[in-house]
């Protein structure tokens, strides 16, 4: 199996390479779990790291050596290196290296894949799910970080509207983002600057964020109206993406924080 999953096409197109193999393994693994349960009532528990896969199990020698090829192969995709961090990265608010590490990624990646410049990414504070430990980070931990099937999108977004976000993300104690820095005042955002401009509410900013975010997640409503440009390219692959970048670049996994967001005197 490849352990490569992104690669620049002679066109200088950025190609996303996903795990097409790992996932077609999946659901074979997934299906074959519901086929048996519901022929046989047996039921076959996979877990990763504490991660289950399904229910409860019987024995059925058979059964468990048919499977144990599938099992067998999520287990080792998940388990392949991909980077290293020297500290390791965990989220906290109002900011964190490892909430920078993420919408750095999809600020990168993203720019790739669409072609065009962003002006911010986002990672709202709930869908960040686990950390990255200090030593090698595998696939899984990826996996672990990001759980969800989130696709990342962009929104062209006016000054006003993007102003009454990142007051909600001032309310919510903060967010990971990058591109703009910000200081929370009586729960809402103050000396807002995007690229080290103040932001304008009548001038018009692209924005990476999760289809569950631009869809209205977490109260987003103010981002439902405007339109949104996806590839199908999950959030999950961008990151996996950006590690492998960042090795590849002989750089380790690890995000300082640098003052995105603080609290206002």
């Amino acid at each position: 199996m490849k352990t490569f999953y992104f690669f620049y096409s002679k066109t200088n197109t950025f190609t996303p390479q996903p795990f097409i193999q790992m996932r077609i393994s999946v659901l074979l693994f997934i299906s074959c779990l519901f086929v048996t349960s519901f022929v046989q009532s047996q039921k076959v528990s996979v877990t990763y790291s504490g991660y289950p896969i399904n229910g409860n199990t019987k024995k059925d020698s058979s059964i468990a050596a048919f499977l144990s090829t599938y099992r067998d192969s999520v287990s080792k995709s998940m388990n392949v290196v991909i980077g290293f961090s020297v500290s390791g990265l965990t989220k906290h608010q109002p900011e964190s290296g490892l909430g920078n590490f993420m919408c750095d990624g999809l600020k990168n990646i993203g720019e790739k894949v669409f072609g065009q410049h962003i002006d911010a990414a986002f990672v709202n504070y709930g869908g960040v799910r686990s950390y990255l430990p200090k030593g090698n980070i595998t696939v899984g931990n990826i996996f672990e970080l990001m759980p969800f099937d989130n696709i990342m999108v962009l929104q062209r977004v006016k000054g006003d509207s993007l102003l009454s976000f990142l007051n909600h993300i001032a309310d919510k104690n903060g967010w990971p983002l990058t591109g703009i820095t910000l200081a929370i005042k009586d729960k809402k955002a103050a000396n807002v600057l995007i690229d080290g401009k103040p932001i304008s509410a009548d001038s018009t900013y692209t924005i990476a964020n999760s289809d569950y975010v631009a869809n209205g997640g977490d109260n987003t409503n103010m981002l439902k109206v405007f339109p949104k440009i996806s590839k199908g390219y999950l959030i999950r692959d961008a990151l996996l993406a950006y590690v492998k970048l960042l090795t590849d670049a002989g750089q380790s996994i690890d995000a300082k924080i640098e003052k995105r967001i603080v609290y206002a005197n």
